[in-house]
């Protein structure tokens, strides 16, 4: 018979990445405001470290310099020789894992949060990468809770070939925030309050956890990542539709076989296929143009946690 009851470790060691991606601004002035006060981020008995990811692409306020930072944190390219042949995210993704790491290492960080900004209609969004993980679903269900009536959506990126190798991968509990929808390059200060009641609930949590407080068994609604879809394109491998006015800022909302998904210049809707309702999220992401992405499809289901509590209680 199994237990459903789970006693984890306390956490020690947390740290707060901003600047992954150098033009998503929220997460960026957060964690320099940090660096310079970090009193509302420190709790009792915790590390918090505040962390300029990617200080070259900051600095220019671009995405990246060479590749995207938060897509090499695999074991090839954390296993490669350092160089300065390398590309520069590669380089800076092995000096981040030594800092916070060594990746699936019992000396990593517990918990890393790190924090994005998306172009597409998102509002608060909390990306999930392993559906059996009783601490983070807990820690999300005390977020959603704390956040209402504010919705806040979780996002399973569990997958086979869609999973990507983050940032935050190196941590034992790895936490994606993302919040939209907010331009590259822009601040925008609902976007910023929204982001820092995530990152206060979630080191409230912590707290609560690590001074011996029992989180019951919950329940929380995720999207799980299916498939990702492509604009229609032309011979030259050139954007030949556009997200049909139905679709735009509809993230999160059903979509069914049928509904308007593209349209032409010349007024031809192209619609959605298949047989099952799916639900849009990354909707006309604008960094995701170059990855040939227009939006994310994902199922709605139900993950279950088991009670917690500390190891020390």
């Amino acid at each position: 018979m199994t237990s459903c009851h789970v006693t984890e470790d306390p956490i020690k060691k947390v740290a707060i990445f901003g600047g992954t991606h150098g033009n998503e601004l929220t997460g960026v002035f957060l964690v320099k405001h940090w660096l310079e006060n970090g009193t509302e981020i420190q709790r009792t008995g915790l590390e918090v470290k505040p962390f300029i990811t990617n200080p070259r692409a900051v600095k220019k306020c671009t995405r990246y310099i060479d590749c995207d930072l938060n897509r090499v944190f695999d074991s090839e390219n954390l296993g490669k020789t350092m160089s300065k042949d390398l590309p520069y995210e590669v380089r800076r993704a092995q000096e981040i894992n030594h800092l916070f790491g060594p990746k699936d290492h019992e000396d990593s960080y517990d918990v890393i949060f790190d924090l994005h900004n998306t172009t597409s209609n998102m509002g608060c969004t909390l990306i999930l990468e392993d559906s059996r993980n009783d601490f983070l679903i807990q820690m999300f269900h005390y977020i959603k809770t704390s956040l209402a009536p504010l919705p806040c959506y979780v996002y399973l990126i569990e997958h086979p070939s869609l999973k990507y190798a983050t940032t935050r991968s190196i941590a034992k509990y790895p936490v994606g925030i993302e919040v939209g929808p907010q331009p590259q390059g822009v601040l925008r200060a609902d976007i910023l309050d929204q982001m820092r009641k995530m990152i206060k609930h979630a080191l409230d949590f912590i707290q609560n956890f690590n001074e011996g407080k029992e989180f019951p068994p919950c329940a929380i609604e995720v999207y799980k990542t299916m498939e990702k879809v492509d604009y229609p394109r032309n011979e030259n491998g050139d954007i030949a539709a556009i997200i049909h006015p139905n679709l735009q800022d509809q993230d999160w909302k059903p979509l069914h076989p049928g509904d308007p998904v593209f349209l032409t210049l010349d007024g031809q809707i192209i619609p959605l296929g298949g047989d099952g309702t799916v639900y849009p999220v990354f909707v006309n992401e604008a960094a995701y143009y170059e990855k040939r992405e227009a939006f994310a499809k994902t199922t709605k289901r139900t993950l279950n946690a088991k009670s917690i509590r500390s190891s020390l209680h």
